[in-house]
């Protein structure tokens, strides 16, 4: 398993070894002991989440706040998402600061977003299935969600040749500037 930081150096690209012939592929796409080195402390994943979205899909840009804070683990084994992760903590030097990879069937990467980032995704191909493992369970009343296209943030989301298909919540997300987020 390879693990490089991006540019936000709490969240990670996890590449995991991958071993194909032409019967296919296998690859290990978690274990415990391997990612908690990696990020230098204990990870407790107790949920795992799967959604499928149609092409220009823009699911997020979500968190929850303590104490029901998620870090999540994310990939995508069919289709391609435009994964971002976006720095909610007040007191980080990168607050309000995003980073985006692009997340394959193909390229088999994983992004780790800890607690304190928002998340969401763009939906880049036909359709893609999304798998997540989170750290905490759902709770609404710590829900947290900004604006996808605020300026303040100014993510660069690529173009999919459809219009972003948003769920009314995101649609109607505060800006940075009034979001709730982490102290």
């Amino acid at each position: 398993m390879k693990i490089t930081p991006t540019s936000l150096p709490e969240v990670l690209i996890v590449e995991p070894k991958v071993f194909g012939d032409a019967r296919g592929f296998f690859t290990e796409s978690w274990n415990e002991a391997v990612f908690n080195k990696a990020v230098g402390y204990d990870v407790r994943f107790v949920q795992d989440n799967h959604s499928r979205s149609a092409r220009g899909v823009l699911r997020g840009l979500h968190y929850q706040l303590p104490p029901h804070a998620q870090g999540k683990l994310v990939r995508v084994v069919s289709g391609a998402v435009f994964d971002v992760a976006v720095d909610m903590r007040k007191s980080s030097p990168n607050f309000g600061r995003w980073e985006g990879v692009e997340l394959t069937a193909e390229n088999h990467k994983q992004l780790w977003i800890p607690p304190g980032f928002a998340h969401g995704f763009l939906v880049l191909s036909e359709t893609a299935d999304f798998l997540y493992k989170t750290t905490d369970t759902y709770a609404p009343q710590a829900e947290g969600c900004v604006r996808w296209d605020d300026t303040a943030i100014g993510i660069q989301w690529p173009a999919t040749g459809v219009a972003p298909l948003l769920a009314e919540k995101d649609a109607k997300a505060p800006l940075l500037a009034e979001a709730k987020y982490f102290d």
